[in-house]
């Protein structure tokens, strides 16, 4: 039997994703008037309760000055990886050398390892094929790949783009996890810690 606080958090994991289908609604009619947004309702709670999945766990933390680092970057990664991708396209003489790329991620959150394959599939010049949710790797097709160097510094910034969305975005657990500090570590640390302290009085 579940709780009543889990269960208003089950219903609390749906309104994102309600909100979500509510703005496509509107988006796809072009129209935003308030019967869009009434149909839209109508159409996000059918989808929501009739094809019911299971709820993403959000972390209910949001570390703003980490988003705006997280979204700038972002930007960046997409302006430079454009210019990169449109040299490729009339550079003379090109030699293309392509590869499918498995990196693994540290995160265990199905919505940090979304949010990771979305933001590194909207840079130009990669795209996630494939992603292994239970070890938590993204197999990827990535351009102008010519040797180990160009492999490391790609699979550095996927992992990069990870931990700028687990720092604005993840949970404390995810965030100690990046940080390269295991939380139950850290936690039986301190129950140790209290328990000598008791020793000694």
């Amino acid at each position: 039997m579940t709780t009543p606080r889990e269960r208003l958090a089950a219903v609390g994991n749906q309104i994102p994703p309600l909100i979500a289908l509510i703005v496509l609604w509107m988006l796809l009619w072009g129209d935003f008037s308030w019967l869009n947004l009434l149909t839209g309702f109508v159409v996000g709670m059918v989808v929501t309760v009739g094809f019911y999945l299971v709820p993403v766990q959000l972390s209910g933390r949001v570390h703003p000055l980490r988003t705006v680092v997280f979204f700038v970057r972002l930007v960046v990664d997409i302006v430079w990886a454009s210019i990169d991708v449109a040299w490729l396209a009339v550079k003379p003489r090109l030699v293309t050398s392509n590869a499918i790329l498995a990196i693994r991620l540290h995160t265990r959150s199905d919505l940090i390892l979304t949010w990771t394959a979305v933001a590194t599939s909207i840079v130009p010049g990669s795209i996630v094929v494939d992603i292994d949710r239970e070890s938590s790797i993204l197999y990827l097709h990535v351009l102008n790949m010519h040797s180990a160097g160009d492999i490391e510094s790609f699979r550095r910034r996927v992992q990069n783009t990870e931990r700028r969305i687990v720092r604005g975005f993840g949970s404390r657990e995810e965030v100690e996890r990046m940080r390269g500090v295991r939380p139950e570590n850290r936690r039986a640390a301190r129950r140790a810690k209290r328990m000598n302290g008791k020793g000694t009085s």
